[in-house]
Parts: structure tokens; sequence; C-alpha cells
């Protein structure tokens, strides 16, 4: 007789948060011929086994209808390194943004400071015509401005670049990255990134020196092979990632994701073409929310189960939320904090999510280093109780589980 699904997770849940060995007296599922996870990756401790125990238990073997969600944010969880970051640097290396409508780079992003807009102007100047591409490769004054913008948030002057928005819902430099694809097709786009990819792929650490550099980027085999016994064993794999959506589309084709399940920050489009405005979500106003943070819980809510409204910002019960979860910063911390089951995060230092790896107040989450070129251990514990926490006007203060207690400051114990 099979044991009854909800008993296998209540004997699961209990050894997680004992932080004990799976139970000797249950026998392996894996054994009984369920996907397992290849034995010749080595992941940190005992991970590989809870990760087994977990899927062994959610999957297909324990319910043969079984279909739960498990859910994966992309740069620095599947990959080593940024792929939003490596198109950026290829469309500037080689052309590709295009003067905004009216030569007005304010159109370009809603959260961009006057300063900011003024600085692009003077930089990139009015020679170019609106939609036509700008002179942007290495050592010219629009590269160095757009560069960073993009990345330091601030002018070369060191003026704030962007201002006014909520610091849970978005992050305007990862939105303007987006952004700045405004004019192109979507195909264009792809074509874009499968050229910067090979690119990534084909680099080293140490490529180049130069200011506009080729992002090297390698995919995790761990995570690999993670996401194909998930998927063997029945779950419902995705991606939530806050870089642009048609460019993780491109790199997620490799480990077999088809591209309805890759949610990233998606453009709005017109004629055929990308424009500055992204999609909508939970009613918030247009242009101010992406998948960052409480931004990509209400994007899983209304694109996967439906949830519509402000609704999509709020957690959704326990039956309708991803089984699993993964990723490895900040940018995470939300929907990774929602899975049910069992959650992974890859060890960045990122200390909002790291606090609440650390403290396992339900013995459901991992920790694992990075597989490339792991961090040493933190010097000195995470600011958990006083300033881990980002609220969303930028302030800082102390993280808190989810009965609102504060957690202690935790030690970087996984590296």
């Amino acid at each position: 007789m099979r044991v009854p699904r909800w008993a296998v997770r209540v004997a699961l849940g209990s050894v997680l948060a004992a932080g004990a060995p799976p139970l000797a007296s249950a026998p392996s599922a894996s054994a009984a011929n369920c996907p397992a996870l290849d034995t010749r990756l080595t992941w940190y401790g005992d991970n590989r086994q809870k990760l087994q125990d977990f899927i062994d238990a959610f999957g297909n073997c324990a319910d043969p209808d079984a279909h739960p969600l498990a859910l994966f944010d992309w740069d620095n969880t599947l990959v080593k390194n940024d792929v939003g970051d490596a198109t950026m640097s290829w469309l500037l290396r080689n052309d590709k943004i295009l003067q905004p409508a009216g030569q007005d780079w304010s159109t370009t992003g809603r959260y961009l400071t006057a300063q900011a807009t003024t600085a692009l102007s003077e930089a990139c100047g009015d020679a170019t015509a609106a939609g036509s591409p700008l002179p942007t490769d290495e050592g010219t004054d629009c590269a160095a401005e757009i560069l960073s913008v993009y990345a330091e948030h601030t002018t070369t002057g060191g003026a704030a670049a962007f201002a006014g928005y909520d610091h849970r819902r978005i992050n305007p430099a990862y939105a303007w990255g987006a952004q700045l694809l405004a004019g192109h097709t979507l195909d264009e786009v792809a074509g874009f990134a499968r050229q910067a990819r090979a690119e990534s792929l084909a680099a080293s650490p140490s490529d180049s020196a130069q200011a506009i550099r080729t992002v090297w980027v390698r995919y995790y085999e761990h995570m690999r092979d993670l996401v194909g016994t998930l998927r063997r064993a029945g779950f419902d794999v995705r991606v939530v990632s806050a870089s642009p959506e048609p460019v993780v589309r491109v790199w997620a084709e490799d480990l077999e994701f088809a591209a309805d399940e890759v949610i990233g920050i998606r453009n709005k489009t017109e004629s055929g073409k990308l424009t500055a405005h992204l999609a909508d979500c939970g009613g918030a106003p247009a242009d101010s929310v992406i998948t960052y943070i409480d931004g990509k819980r209400c994007f899983i809510n209304q694109d996967i189960r439906g949830i519509q409204g402000q609704a999509a910002f709020q957690r959704a019960p326990e039956a309708e939320r991803q089984a699993f979860a993964a990723g490895d910063s900040t940018t995470d911390v939300t929907f990774v904090g929602d899975a049910t089951g069992l959650r992974l995060a890859i060890n960045r230092q990122a200390p909002e999510l790291m606090c609440h790896a650390y403290r396992n107040e339900d013995g459901k989450w991992l920790v694992n280093p990075m597989f490339i070129d792991p961090l040493p251990a933190l010097p000195c514990r995470y600011p958990c109780s006083t300033t881990a926490y980002t609220g969303s006007d930028g302030a800082a203060g102390p993280v808190r589980d989810d009965a609102d207690d504060v957690i202690s400051d935790q030690v970087d114990a996984v590296h």
C-alpha cells in the first residue's frame, strides 16, 4: 500500500527541521528507479541527499499525478555571473542602443533623475536621429555615461541617476537595461543575446581589462542536473529572473526551458517593436514593478497562478505556492521564502537572503556555496538585527521572520 503523500511530507519536514539525516527505516524512493541526482557532482555537506529526499517525497514517485512547481532565479543561480550585464556590454560594444524618441532620455525610464537625463543628453548628443544607433563603442562619452547610470546608479559626475521608486518592487537600473532595448524587435533582441552568449561562453574571467568588457558566464552543471532531475520527477520547473525576458529565454534554451517557462523583465510592444514601457503587475502604476524582490512574487502569482490585482503582491495560500525555489540574492528573498517544501540559497553573501537561510526557522532552507569560485567566509556576522533589510523607501532595518520576530545576527558558516 502506498504511503499517503501528506504523511511523506510531514516525515520529510520533521527530518529537515531537525537537521538530521534521512530516516534509516524509510525506503529510498530513488532506489525504486525514481529520478536521482548525479552522485558524481559534489554538493556542500548533505545538501544533495536533502534535495534527493525532497524530490522523492514531492515528485511523481510519491504521487504519479504530482506536478509541483519549482522556481529558479537565473543569474548567479543557474549560471555564474549575469546574462543581463553580458548583453548590455555587448550592446554597447556593438552600437545597438538606439537614440530615444524625441532624443529625450526621460522617455527611457520612469525613475531617471533630471541630472541623469541631462548627463545622457550631453554625452550622447543630438547628432544621431531618434531611433538610430548611438555610437557607444569603447571610449565614447555616450557609452561611459550609459554604463555609469546602469552599473553605478550614478552619472559620471556622481549625481544620483534614479529616485522615487519602491525598493521592494523594482531595481530601476535593471529595468532601464531592458528599456534600452526599445526600438528593436523580439527576434533582433534574441539575435543580440545569442551573439553575447557565444562571446561570454568563450571568455575567461581575465579576458579583458577594458571598461566595457565581455562578461564571462558559465552554466552550473550541478544546477543543470537539479533542473533535469526535477523535471523527470514531474515538477513544473520555471525561471523567474530580473534580467530582460527575451535575453534569459535564449540562455535558458540550453537547459531546455520553453519560452513560456521563463519570466523576466518584459517590455510592452508596439507595431512589432519593444517599447520602453514594461509589463504591468498587481495593479501598480505603469513601469513601477519588475521581477525584483516583491515584484517577483507578483509576477509569479499573476502569470503562473492567475492571481490578479493587489492580491498578487501578497503571499498566496500554501496550496497555491511553489514547492521549491532557488536564488542567490536579495532580489530572490521573497519568492524563495514563499516555497513550501525546500528553499536553496546559493551563498553570494546577500545579507537579507542569508539572514533567512541561516536562521532556517522551519528547517526548509539549504545553503550551498557558489559552484565556481565560492566566496570566503565573512569576517563578521550578517547584521540581521539592524540593517540587513531594505524597506520600500530604501531605508535599512532589521530582518524579520514569518512571526514578525527580529532575526538575530547570523554567522556565515557555509563557504
